[in-house]
């Protein structure tokens, strides 16, 4: 069962503005990357992951996350994360099992969304966050997450080219 709205999403809007407020203050790039994957794993209910990857080239670079360890580099076209930042569009995959090519860094992992990181126009990386339940997002959260993406961005695609 999915959690009512708009209840549910109050924690994601305390963490969306706890990290306008990092970014606005100057924090470094990469501690803002690693600071929000902090705030948005307090914030989730029922996930089991998430995360940062950055695009170098034909793969992609873990970068902060919280939760288990993860599979890196992911090469080009493989998975979730690759399908959204080819398409530049978020992905929300109900079951990850029926989703043809899922890397599977995590057997607990049922559910996932994948948000592309867009920089002028580029897609540098995706916020990634895997759930051990089945049909786990709602597009409200998916939305939210979006903005938060948006937010998140350019930090990411600062960190992308030190790579």
């Amino acid at each position: 069962m999915k959690t009512s709205e708009p209840s549910a999403l109050l924690p994601m809007k305390r963490a969306q503005e706890a990290i306008d407020a990092l970014r606005t203050q100057g924090q470094h790039p990469l501690s803002l990357l690693a600071n929000a994957m902090a705030h948005l794993a307090w914030a989730l209910e029922d996930i089991n992951w998430v995360g940062i990857y950055l695009r170098q080239g034909d793969e992609l670079f873990l970068g902060p996350f919280f939760g288990r360890p993860a599979c890196t580099p992911l090469q080009r076209g493989q998975g979730v994360c690759w399908a959204a930042l080819s398409a530049k569009q978020t992905l929300n995959v109900p079951d990850v099992q029926a989703f043809p090519g899922h890397i599977a860094c995590d057997a607990a992992s049922r559910s996932e969304l994948v948000i592309p990181f867009i920089h002028k126009g580029e897609s540098v990386g995706v916020l990634d966050v895997d759930s051990p339940r089945l049909n786990r997002f709602t597009a409200a959260e998916a939305a939210l997450l979006e903005d938060i993406a948006a937010l998140l961005a350019p930090a990411a695609a600062q960190c992308q080219k030190n790579l």
